[in-house]
């Protein structure tokens, strides 16, 4: 590693040939809690990973509430909602060849039965609210802001209410079922990560946070308050000092867990006889920290 990096790291910042400086996301800082070696092949090494059915049903359903929202508030119907989700497949995956991998051809019963699945779901959104009702200020939000230690966030917000009065709610759509301990403390810790960049970004402490379990019917409501957010940010500074001191040797340890279960990366994890490919060097490639699969749950 040359001295110019190493001086990146401190600070930071990617070297002066990148565009991109490397940034902490929900979805990457939960990675590296989880077991830092899956940080590193995810953010770092970029290791390809293979879409489930599940993840695949998540992005397109939060693409089809994307655009029924951009429909005039009366027609956001849940019959308008159905309409749009074979288009927004077929859009996707066109995008995405290897989403309709995962189906034998357009005749595939499997995909009829998976494309009703995610009906269920967008019938479980409407039978939570009536998006009639509201008027989001924006979905699918980028909200980037730089904390004062250096940390720089990056992440995407389903959707963003702002009520007349200036109070903000942040909504999350999550396709899976209500979670357990764990799983509720993971979708917790995203949200208090939007809530501290929104808090950082307008000087308001969001109202609200909302998680909206699709299938389930169900919806968990949060409050958070400025101290928590305080504490949260000493948190995210934590973690990223880690992935930083991580960063200067290639040392990512491996945190074996009943979640490795789930890892498409076990061929390469000594937890598991593998070999991790030669450590590229910090700083991460310049690509976007997360992506749509990123999100989905």
């Amino acid at each position: 590693m040359t001295d110019t990096a190493a001086t990146s790291i401190e600070a930071g910042r990617l070297p002066e040939r990148a565009v991109r400086r490397p940034a902490l996301s929900p979805s990457r800082a939960g990675d590296f809690k989880q077991c830092p070696l899956l940080y590193r092949f995810r953010a770092v090494d970029r290791l390809p990973e293979k879409p489930t059915k599940a993840q695949v049903r998540g992005t397109v359903v939060h693409a089809v509430l994307e655009r029924l929202f951009a429909l005039p508030i009366d027609e956001r119907l849940p019959e308008r909602a159905e309409a749009l989700l074979e288009p927004c497949w077929q859009e996707l995956s066109a995008e995405q060849p290897e989403w309709r991998a995962l189906f034998d051809g357009p005749d595939d019963p499997a995909l009829a039965e998976w494309l009703g699945s995610a009906r269920k779901l967008l019938t479980g959104y409407f039978e939570l609210e009536d998006p009639r009702r509201l008027q989001p200020e924006a979905c699918e939000l980028l909200v980037e802001t730089e904390l004062d230690s250096g940390v720089l966030l990056r992440g995407y917000i389903d959707r963003l209410d702002v009520a007349p009065t200036g109070e903000i709610r942040v909504v999350d759509y999550k396709t899976g079922s209500a979670p357990r301990a764990i799983g509720e403390a993971k979708a917790l810790f995203q949200m208090k990560f939007y809530a501290l960049a929104l808090w950082r970004l307008r000087g308001v402490v969001p109202r609200q946070l909302r998680l909206m379990y699709l299938a389930d019917r169900q919806a968990l409501a949060y409050t958070p308050d400025e101290a928590e957010l305080r504490r949260f940010e000493r948190t995210l500074d934590a973690i990223w000092q880690a992935i930083l001191r991580a960063g200067r040797t290639g040392d990512f340890r491996p945190n074996r867990s009943k979640l490795c279960g789930w890892c498409d990366h076990q061929s390469h994890c000594p937890e598991f006889g593998g070999t991790p490919p030669p450590y590229p060097g910090w700083p991460e490639p310049i690509a976007p920290a997360e992506t749509a699969l990123d999100r989905a749950d």
